[in-house]
């Protein structure tokens, strides 16, 4: 499978960062394009997050149900997290998984990684299977988030992709690729 096409790609000519913030970083850069013209890009600088697929030996899965500000609604997800500097994603798995649900994993496996928007964004999503999971005696949830944890069967939580019950990009492509390779059985 070719990857890649080198005639398709845009270069950087000059660029600034208009917004610096605690979470991202917005750049507009000026690229030059493959026919030679010239092109304004806005693009949002990640440092990178990871989601996690925390799954019980009997196939039930822990989702996190919180109010996403942007979207003015209450979503069923996935836990995920910002990955810190110079964090690694497994680790940064390991330690969301305990502030959002209260539950410590003895496996974490990487399932992959993929690109979340990358139409304007370069953030990377890192994504684990939590495994072995065993209550945090000493779990303190983040002041700023306010999160009810969700248990689900993996046919309960395929049927709220496919019914809108989850509409969240990274929730549902964790649980596609846990599916793909063989994770979730219904």
């Amino acid at each position: 499978m070719d990857r890649e096409q080198p005639n398709l790609r845009e270069v950087k000519i000059d660029g600034k960062t208009v917004y610096a913030g605690r979470i991202l970083d917005l750049e507009v850069d000026r690229v030059l394009l493959p026919n030679g013209g010239q092109a304004f890009r806005e693009v949002v600088r990640h440092p990178g997050a990871v989601v996690i697929l925390p799954l019980f030996g009997d196939g039930r899965v822990v989702f996190v149900r919180q109010h996403r500000y942007p979207t003015g609604e209450v979503l069923v997800e996935l836990p995920a997290g910002k990955l810190d500097s110079g964090e690694q994603p497994a680790a940064c798995a390991a330690r969301e998984l305990e502030e959002e649900t209260g539950w410590r994993a003895t496996e974490i496996e990487n399932l992959g990684w993929f690109y979340t928007t990358p139409g304007f964004s370069d953030e990377v999503l890192h994504v684990f299977l939590a495994t072995g999971l065993e209550a945090a005696s000493d779990h303190t949830p983040d002041q700023d988030e306010a999160i009810e944890i969700v248990t689900w069967t993996a046919e309960q939580a395929l049927e709220a992709c496919r019914d809108g019950g989850i509409r969240d990009s990274k929730t549902i492509a964790t649980l596609f690729l846990a599916q793909l390779q063989g994770f979730l059985r219904t």
